[in-house]
C-alpha cells in the first residue's frame, strides 16, 4: 500500500472556460467531484480553475482517494491549508455520502508508521476502527458526508 500527497490549486479563471488540469489522476474524477463540491456544499467551482496533482508523479486510480482529492480542493479553495498529521480515504459518491474502502485499518497502521496521527476516513469505518487495540494512537475522524468533512475542515 502507497500513501500519496494530492495537491491542488483552485483559482479564479482568467481566460472564458475553467480549466480542469490534472496530473496523476483521472480528468473526470475532478470534474465530478468539483460538481459534487458545487451542488452538495455550494462551493462555486464553475467559474475556478483547478489543478489537481499527485505529487511524485505516482498514479491514485482508486476511488479511495476521492476523500483525499476533494479535501485538497476544499483546503485550496477556503485558503486553509490541511494539518500536516493528517491523511484522508474514502469514496465519495454521487449523493456526496462518504463510502468505505477495502483495507481501512491496514491504511491507518501505515499512515501511523509514517508519523500521521489522524485520519479523516468514512464515519462507519471510524467507528468499527475505534475499539482496534492497534489503532489507539490514531485520531479517527469519520465523516459520513461532504458536509461532515467540511465540519472536519473547520474543527
Amino acid at each position: 500500500m502507497i500513501l500519496v500527497e494530492v495537491q491542488a490549486l483552485v483559482s479564479p479563471q482568467n481566460f472564458g472556460t475553467a480549466q480542469r488540469t490534472v496530473s496523476g489522476v483521472e480528468r473526470s474524477r475532478v470534474q465530478i467531484l468539483s460538481a459534487l463540491l458545487d451542488r452538495r456544499l455550494g462551493l462555486s467551482l464553475c467559474g475556478q480553475d483547478i489543478f489537481v496533482s499527485v505529487a511524485g508523479g505516482l498514479k491514485a486510480a482508486e476511488p479511495a482517494g476521492d476523500l483525499g482529492l476533494v479535501a485538497a480542493v476544499i483546503s485550496s479553495y477556503i485558503d486553509k491549508p490541511l494539518p500536516k498529521d493528517a491523511v484522508f480515504f474514502g469514496e465519495v459518491g454521487l449523493a456526496g455520502e462518504v463510502r468505505g474502502v477495502s483495507r481501512a485499518e491496514d491504511r491507518v497502521r501505515e499512515a501511523l508508521k509514517l508519523g500521521f496521527r489522524r485520519a479523516v476516513l468514512p464515519q462507519r469505518q471510524a467507528k468499527e476502527l475505534k475499539g482496534s487495540k492497534i489503532i489507539k494512537e490514531a485520531e479517527l475522524v469519520g465523516v459520513g458526508d461532504l458536509d461532515g468533512l467540511m465540519d472536519a475542515l473547520r474543527g
